[in-house]
């Protein structure tokens, strides 16, 4: 067995998800986790991953990796942290309505790179870009539809409010914006 899937079965084993592996030089591998939700943990009720969460699976991983002989010199497990990385559909479903940045593999309109609200929509994925500009210059919200084969790579955007204030959501009807087809290069 391989060090992917050596992890990969510890860490959904213990009931977590995988987000993702990262190896770098001197046998550095990295594990980010995240707790699935509606399910509970033994470290607590957070929603979030906590310090606890990544010393259980470190435990487990370092002996795991160690009787599947998995070269391993150092091992780091955290949370994806609140730019958490969206990879699969999965995390796209999980994470509609939140606010996201993502990076097209193409360009469209000149650019790559769009942040806006993350929706579903038939056959694939809306991102709701807000309003731009101010005043007589200010262009009208837009929507950009996309499927995943679209996206090099998009993760959350933090939304921190100190005062404890909600912030609106949705942009409100935004006409859409279509990714022009390619042939998967």
């Amino acid at each position: 067995m391989n060090w992917q899937d050596a992890t990969q079965r510890t860490v959904t084993g213990l009931g977590y998800e995988l987000v993702d592996l990262e190896r770098s030089g001197g046998g550095l591998l990295r594990v980010f986790i995240d707790r699935l939700p509606g399910r509970s943990y033994p470290t607590g009720s957070s929603a979030f991953v906590t310090v606890d969460d990544c010393e259980a699976v470190t435990r487990q991983l370092q002996y795991v990796l160690e009787v599947e002989q998995c070269d391993c010199a150092r091992l780091e497990v955290s949370s994806p942290g609140l730019d958490r990385p969206l990879k699969r559909e999965a995390d796209y479903a999980r994470f509609a309505g939140s606010m996201v940045a993502l990076t097209l593999k193409l360009p469209l309109a000149g650019r790559k790179k769009f942040e806006g609200l993350l929706a579903a929509r038939e056959g694939g994925w809306r991102l709701e870009l807000p309003a731009a500009g101010k005043g007589a210059k200010a262009q009208p919200a837009q929507a950009l539809d996309f499927v995943l084969d679209e996206v090099r790579e998009a993760h959350l955007v933090p939304v921190v409010d100190f005062k404890g204030k909600v912030k609106a959501g949705a942009a409100e009807a935004a006409p859409a914006l279509a990714l022009p087809a390619h042939d998967g290069e």
